[in-house]
């Protein structure tokens, strides 16, 4: 089988057969707090070591870091970083948006990234290889049909997302009408599939954007290190547990200097 399709497929029927599982405790989880604040499950230790397991059978060669076990990021020329579900507040309290994010990376870049929201039967996945000299299929896709960024310039009949800490956003004038999901993931997505012209994640970690950085960039979205650090490729040996990455995606570059200033205060706090 071509590697590619291999890869597609793969990501797939795990998201599925995992997804599966997890709807089937939906909103029954207890979750605890982590030393970070965010809430855990036992489902998210589950589904992440069922996705461990899952790779290290299906691509031995290949590296794993993840967000409730491996924080190292390893030495090899493939990784994958899951996020076994992204949402873990809305997944514990019922609310029926949440996802399983899987990307690859290589040489310490994503070049895939696949997102499964089982409540909502939607998956998304993009291809994109930069500088990699790395070919195969392009585009982002949703239930494998081709999403774009919008072209759309900024009313109050569009959307720009919000994350939690980013809230004082308000204390200016938006040009959009504004929404908050409570899944990074998702937030993002929404502007690699033209339903939002922009979004912000104050606090996303690498597993909170590694798939998303593949497919919104297939999508013709912007990307906007809020930091100005590079964040990719990522170092060997390195650990990113602790790692925040304040981020913008926007549908076109044109619409950086509109939505930026309004969210800069996060990358310097």
């Amino acid at each position: 089988m071509d590697f590619w399709a291999d890869v597609l497929g793969f990501a797939e029927d795990l998201t599925d057969r995992v997804g599966q599982q997890l709807l089937s405790s939906f909103g029954q989880s207890q979750a605890t707090e982590k030393a970070d604040g965010s809430l855990v499950t036992r489902a998210d230790q589950w589904a992440d070591a069922e996705l461990r397991e899952a790779i290290a059978t299906r691509f031995p060669e290949h590296g794993v870091l993840s967000e409730e076990v491996e924080h190292i990021f390893p030495n090899n020329d493939w990784c994958w970083i899951i996020d076994p579900i992204d949402g873990t507040t809305n997944y514990a309290r019922g609310i029926p948006l949440w996802g399983i994010s899987l990307g690859l990376l290589y040489q310490g870049t994503p070049v895939f990234g696949y997102v499964h929201l089982p409540p909502l039967a939607s998956s998304f996945h993009g291809f994109w290889y930069g500088s990699s000299g790395l070919t195969g299929p392009t585009g982002a896709f949703l239930n494998h049909k081709p999403i774009q960024a919008s072209s759309e310039d900024p009313s109050p009949t569009y959307l720009f997302n919000l994350c939690a800490r980013s809230t004082d956003v308000f204390k200016q004038p938006l040009p959009c009408k504004a929404r908050m999901l409570g899944v990074a993931t998702y937030n993002l997505l929404t502007i690699s599939a033209g339903a939002a012209l922009g979004g912000v994640e104050a606090t996303p970690k690498i597993w909170d954007i590694s798939a998303v950085w593949a497919i919104a960039q297939a999508a013709g979205a912007t990307w906007v290190a809020l930091d100005d650090q590079q964040i990719f490729p990522l170092k060997p040996g390195e650990d990113y547990s602790d790692r925040s990455y304040p981020t913008l995606v926007v549908s076109r570059a044109d619409l950086v200097p509109i939505f930026k200033p309004l969210v800069q205060f996060l990358g310097h706090p």
